[in-house]
């Protein structure tokens, strides 16, 4: 008998069960959708949550105007032909292709400079011009792409550092491809995003890419930095995207439907129109009707 009661002493002697470690079972059994460590730091208890308690929607980032964020990718560009000895339509090129991560291509330069943007042709697929640098077709393609989209309507000049040998063909194109080039320059930055905002060309840049929320300063639009959407934590950001493009879908059966589909006036039977002219007939009820309005053909006379 001793030992019952000293065991439901011991029992009610125990502290209250802490509630945290409900809490920690429970964080075992992670939705997939949830941002793997968006609660990661937040403390349980919101009353114990002092001044500098860690906010998980904080996110640092810059805003940069147009000229100024076209400034910055310019000193990119600059850096690396200075050290490549390169064009600055080179320079381009590189830096679009590996998301402007700078480091790493000068590491990959110092390791085999002399093989980075070489590709070994045959003399047959060389091209060049009086000057007789010579360089491959697919480079000289994208080299005059380059330029033609950055607004220059004449002299495109040779790839080689410092070679104002002019290119042969004359191109013209509108200045506002230098918009459409810029854009492409911001989409392909690992650190830089445009504001979707309607006519917006502020552009947010920071440390490290992430799923967060930004707000612009200038349109107030708000959006996730890593996808370029509505923001949407805790959903990340493969569960947005395949639920708006279930939307999509479903917006535009509602538009077939709303187009092809319509009620006969008299018998309420749902018809699908595929084709011809708006004069309607129903073969159960025989009635004829008008597609566009709904009221009975006579009405419209020959017309």
């Amino acid at each position: 008998m001793s030992v019952d009661m000293n065991s439901q002493a011991s029992d009610s002697n125990e502290e209250p069960y802490d509630s945290n470690c409900e809490e920690v079972e429970e964080e075992e059994d992670v939705d997939p959708g949830d941002i793997e460590d968006y609660y990661l730091g937040v403390a349980t208890d919101v009353e114990q949550q002092g001044a500098d308690a860690f906010d998980p929607e904080e996110y640092q980032f810059t805003y940069l105007t147009y000229k100024k964020s076209e400034g910055a990718l310019n000193e990119h560009m600059t850096s690396l032909d200075s050290v490549l000895k390169v064009s600055h339509s080179v320079a381009k090129l590189i830096l679009v292709n590996f998301h402007w991560q700078v480091s790493e291509r000068f590491d990959r330069y110092k390791s085999n400079s002399a093989q980075l943007l070489i590709e070994f042709a045959q003399k047959k697929n060389l091209l060049s011009l009086l000057c007789q640098h010579q360089f491959c077709r697919s480079c000289w393609e994208q080299h005059c792409s380059v330029l033609v989209k950055d607004g220059v309507g004449v002299g495109v000049s040779c790839m080689a550092q410092d070679c104002p040998t002019p290119y042969t063909r004359r191109l013209c194109v509108s200045i506002k491809y230098r918009f459409y080039l810029f854009r492409g320059y911001v989409e392909s930055h690992y650190q830089l995003q445009l504001c979707p905002g309607a006519d917006c060309l502020m552009v947010i840049r920071v440390q490290e890419p992430r799923a967060r929320r930004i707000q612009c300063n200038q349109c107030n639009e708000v959006f996730c930095f890593k996808c370029h959407q509505i923001y949407h934590a805790p959903t990340d950001c493969a569960t947005i995207r395949k639920w708006l493009t279930k939307c999509a879908d479903d917006s535009e059966t509602v538009n077939y439907i709303s187009a092809h589909i319509k009620d006969c006036p008299k018998c309420n039977i749902c018809i699908e129109k595929n084709g011809g002219c708006n004069h309607m007939q129903r073969s159960k009820c025989i009635h004829d009707f008008c597609w566009m309005y709904p009221e009975d053909w006579k009405a419209h006379g020959s017309e």
